[in-house]
This record gives C-alpha cells, structure tokens and sequence, in this order.
C-alpha cells in the first residue's frame, strides 16, 4: 500500500474520531488532535507527503480566513479611549520586555521577533470551543487581530533580513507590503463608495435566496485570489487569506448564515488535518533531549511571563484578575508563527538545528499546555457557567 493512501486513511481516521476522543478525555479537540497527529507521525502512518502538506497548507490559510471573518472594519475598534491606552501600554511593555530578554541574553533576532509574536490559529480554537461573547476571549481576538497584522509584517521584515540582508533588495520587499497595505485600504474605501452608490450589488453578487451556493463560491475565489495576489508579490499568504476574510466579514452581513456555513466546513475539515499536521512534524525523540528541554521552557516562559506581566499592567483594571489570567494565556500561543519563524531562521543559519526543534517543542508542548490549563481554570473561576 502507498504511503499516499496510508495518510489518506489514517488522516479520515484521525478526524471522525478526534472529536469522541476529545468529550472522553474531556481535552480540547485541539489539543486531541496534535497529539494524535504526533502519535500517528512516530509510528509512520503520516509521512510528508506532497499531498499532505498541500492540504495542511490549505487548512492554515482557511483557518487565517475564518480568522479574518470575525473583523468587521465597520465594527472593529476599541470603543473606549481608556481601552485604546491600555492597548498601546499593552504593546509597548510587550515589544519593550522582548527587546530586554533580547539585549540581556544576547540573542539572535529570530527571538526578538518570537517573543511577542501573535497567531490566530490557537485562539479561533478557543472562540469556536468558547464563544466569543466570553470578555476576556473578545478582548484576546481584538488583541491578536492587530497583534497578527504586526506579526505579519515583523516576519515580512525578519524573512527579506535573512535572505537578502538589509539592502536595497530587502528595501524594495517591504516597500511592497506597505505599498499593498495602502492599496488594499484604498481599495475598502472604494468599495464602500461603490456599495453606498449601488447597494444592489451585494445581493448580486450573495442574493438572499441562493440555491446555488453563491455565497460560498464567492467567498472561496476571494480567499484564492488573494492568495494568488499575495505569492505574486512574495508577501505572507497568511494575509491574503486573513483579509479576505476581513472583506466578507465587512461588506456582506445581510448573509447571516454564511459565517456558520465556512466554519462548519472548516472546522469539520480542513482546519483538523492543519492541526494534524502540526503534531505529525514533531520529532517525540526531541523531548527526551535535556538541551533541548530547557531551551524550549526558555522560550515558552518568556512568550508566556512578557504577556503575563503586560496583561496584568495593562489590563487588570479592565478585566479583573480572572479574566485577565485567561486573556494573557490565550494570546500566549502563536504557535503557528513560531514554527514559521523558526524554519525561517534555521533555513537562513541564524539559529542552530537545537534551537530549531526548542521553537517547535516550546510552540507545540505550550499550546497543549495552555489549551488543556485555560480549560481548568475556565471551570474553576466560571463553574456554573455551563461550559464544560
């Protein structure tokens, strides 16, 4: 039997049981399934084929999509200017606490963009197992919406550093993803212009009685097609796809019913087989490596501790203490960022191969941990609230 159609079986296999695996073990289904995923890539039933890769690829860009859906520009914002202080405050003591451990350990630069780096990916695991009507969850999405458009453009910068130093080359790279950002808000603002002159448009293009799945048709060219526009000008994917979803998000919520329509797909999908994947990378040999143990809790309490004390001096007031611990460990597991990061600095020498395997250790043990620790203490603070 070819190892395609091993992974083909074992991949279906893993995502219809994932979820009764998930209520028995009363673990997040996220966390079920990168350790099904580790299990299934330590005893060669997934290896790395082309295929897998693709649709794993796939399922982090949808994921990055149904991200961007819960932004509406019309909507998005900190209503309250005390809350728009703290969000600065929050930023700089984040940013400022990097750049200390950064100066103090004589580090490589690969850290000094990790340690504050923000992803989405975890946290819509959490929104989908929470609600984001939860208060401390809806501060963390708002906060990791900005926090992952900053994250995108410090791997824009770190990626073109590496690979082309810091040249006229790399000069013209970043330009690129400033000039894009400045178009793609020209182009919103012309949009906008465009639907308040011609508001029949929206329902042309997603009617309210759709037997056809236009919807989604379109929702889905859209993603593709930033995407395509992304690779074209060797900027991030990720963005494409988050701001795709962005657009939909913004321009067409008379389609009540479509949000749920892409996140049941996604999340019954393709969003698992990413999160499979991620598991199926890890090498389990290289937590029984004493170094690389260290260096990755090194890694882990510095993402964790940064956020941690920026929470508590930012938001404390806000929140409360409760709801502040949540809100810092949710926002503290940018795991798909770091192991970008981390592939970016081991292919570009900056990091050594221990390092290399301490990010992707740090990234993954953390967001098993935080997902499994956010649950317990999510019953404890809330025990009556019916989440279980």
């Amino acid at each position: 039997m070819s190892s395609t159609v091993i992974v083909i079986i074992t991949l279906s296999l893993l995502v219809m049981f994932s979820p009764f695996l998930s209520r028995v073990t009363k673990m997040p289904v996220v966390v079920v399934e990168i350790l099904l995923g580790s299990l299934a890539g330590y005893f060669g039933f997934l290896v790395e084929t082309e295929l897998f890769k693709i649709i794993a690829k796939v399922g982090f860009l949808y994921l990055m999509f149904l991200a961007g859906m819960e932004v509406n520009l019309k909507e998005f914002g900190f209503a309250k200017s005390s809350l728009l202080r703290r969000t600065v405050l929050y930023f700089a003591m984040l940013y400022g606490g990097a750049l200390a451990l950064f100066l103090y350990f004589d580090l490589s630069a690969v850290y000094l963009v990790a340690f504050p780096i923000f992803s989405l990916g975890m946290l819509m695991a959490l929104v989908k197992e929470y609600g984001k009507n939860q208060p401390w969850l809806a501060l963390a999405l708002n906060i990791g919406i900005v926090g992952e458009l900053v994250s995108i453009m410090a791997l824009t910068i770190l990626s073109g550093g590496l690979e082309y130093g810091y040249n006229r080359e790399f000069a013209f790279t970043l330009g690129g993803l400033f000039a894009f950002m400045i178009g793609f808000v020209a182009f919103f603002k012309g949009i906008r212009i465009l639907f308040w002159w011609y508001p029949g448009l929206k329902t042309l293009i997603m009617p309210h009685e759709d037997g056809k799945d236009q919807d989604v048709r379109f929702s889905m060219a859209l993603m593709f097609l930033m995407i395509a526009v992304m690779l074209y000008l060797k900027i991030d994917v990720v963005l494409g796809a988050f701001l795709a979803g962005v657009f939909i998000a913004t321009y067409f919520k008379h389609k009540t019913e479509l949000p749920e329509k892409l996140s049941s797909f996604g999340f019954g999908f393709l969003v698992p087989i990413f999160f499979i994947h991620v598991g199926s990378t890890l090498a389990l040999e290289a937590f029984a490596d004493p170094k690389i143990l260290m260096a990755a809790f090194f890694i882990a309490s510095a993402i964790i501790g940064i956020r941690l004390i920026s929470s508590f001096v930012a938001y404390s007031g806000y929140l409360g203490w409760k709801n502040t611990i949540l809100f810092s460990l949710s926002d503290s597991m940018p795991l798909t960022f770091t192991v970008a990061i981390a592939t970016l600095g081991y292919e570009a020498a900056a990091i050594s191969h221990d390092e290399y395997y301490a990010f992707i250790v740090a990234s993954m043990g953390s967001g098993i941990f935080l997902m499994i620790l956010i649950k317990i203490l999510y019953n404890f603070f809330y025990p009556n609230n019916g989440k279980n």
